[in-house]
């Protein structure tokens, strides 16, 4: 009995060892843009256009930090929302706690390689993970659509 108490809690230490350190894999998503830094803003936007979502803000974290006197290489995050996706979730009083990630983002960013990157949320997880509303509305529609914006 003892023997199966240890590898039961071992088994566990293991596992939650493992997410740590594979969640923020599973949860964001990476990848090289085949386009320069603001070549792949405007392609992006233009791409939410198309598929009848709004661009709310594009905010250039890097232009705001320099204001504080602060520098670091180009990082834009577009800020996009399709108003019917955004409609079911918020009139759910269950998955209302959701707005804190509203909306969605897209960002931009050069790192020291010189290379232009995206990143995104791995929306189909996230819905999947809260269920109910956010599931059928993250994991179905809104994975679908965003997955077409950085897509080239």
């Amino acid at each position: 009995m003892k023997k199966f108490l240890i590898g039961t809690l071992l088994g566990i230490a293991i596992a939650i060892i493992g997410g740590i350190f594979t969640m923020p894999k599973l949860m964001l998503r990476e990848k090289v843009s085949p386009l320069g830094y603001e070549e792949t803003i405007k392609y992006i936007e233009n791409k939410v256009d198309e598929g009848g979502w709004k661009v709310s803000a594009v905010m250039r974290l890097d232009k705001s930090l320099a204001k504080e006197g602060k520098k670091t290489l180009p990082v834009a995050s577009l800020k996009i929302c399709q108003p019917d996706h955004a409609e079911k979730v918020l009139n759910d009083d269950d998955a209302r706690l959701l707005s804190v990630m509203m909306p969605c983002s897209i960002a931009v960013y050069e790192k020291a390689d010189g290379k232009t990157y995206i990143s995104t949320m791995n929306a189909a997880l996230m819905g999947r993970l809260f269920g109910g509303t956010v599931a059928e509305v993250m994991a179905g529609p809104v994975a679908k659509e965003t997955a077409e914006f950085v897509k080239f």
